[in-house]
């Protein structure tokens, strides 16, 4: 499985050499599903949304194409899931991406999707890769519990560990290495916290913290 986990998506240009390298084919041959979902239930700016797009845009790949499987049904997301490269989860509410990954069916379908497919994460689409949402952010949680009348505990659980993104961001406080290292007491496993221009690239179990930023580990086993 190749998964390349990121804050802030394709910022800069070590990152988008890592996604090449994993998708194993040149740009103008790669074909990205990118999907919107987890962005879709708040009411914030959005800018940082078309930024990731434009990011992508920018690296000139063959074709991006945008998923939404909380807007379509099966028959239509799958085909196009399949005819990808690289499987692109955008940022937004871990809580609303992990429920529509269970609803629609897709978590089912992606350890076989992903043997021979990238997947890609962005903040939110990083965070849900990991065993549980023990990391989501709690205001979000609540939120969404709130409106939605849904929580959910289980990640993916592609990876062993933890990640928390956009550290020490001005926008995002509950991201600051103070607040990660209280975090970090609670719960014992690793953390990774890393700023928008890191990324965790993963290739068959086998990790790599990636960039041209900041991060910072806690409760690290080895």
């Amino acid at each position: 499985m190749k998964l390349l986990l990121t804050s802030g998506g394709i910022t800069n240009p070590t990152i988008a050499k890592a996604l090449i390298e994993l998708a194993g084919k040149s740009a103008s041959e790669i074909n990205i599903a990118f999907i919107p979902t987890a962005m879709n239930p708040t009411e914030n700016d959005k800018s940082w949304f078309i930024d990731n797009l434009y990011q992508l845009k920018e690296q000139k790949y063959k074709m991006i194409d945008i998923v939404d499987i909380s807007a379509l049904p099966r028959w239509n997301w799958q085909p196009r899931l399949e005819g990808a490269d690289v499987l692109f989860f955008s940022g937004g509410t871990s809580q609303h991406l992990m429920r529509w990954l269970e609803e629609s069916g897709l978590k089912e379908l992606l350890p076989e999707l992903l043997k021979t497919r990238v997947y890609v994460g962005v903040s939110a689409g990083s965070v849900v890769a990991s065993p549980t949402l023990a990391l989501s952010n709690k205001e979000k949680t609540l939120w969404y519990k709130e409106k939605f009348g849904y929580e959910a505990k289980e990640g993916l659980g592609f990876i062993d560990f933890y990640i928390r993104p956009h550290l020490n961001a001005t926008k995002h406080p509950q991201s600051s290495k103070e607040v990660l290292k209280k975090i970090a007491q609670e719960i014992p496993q690793t953390i990774y916290g890393i700023d928008d221009q890191m990324a965790i690239k993963m290739v068959d179990g086998k990790m790599e913290v990636i960039g041209e930023g900041e991060y910072i580990v806690f409760n690290k086993l080895f």
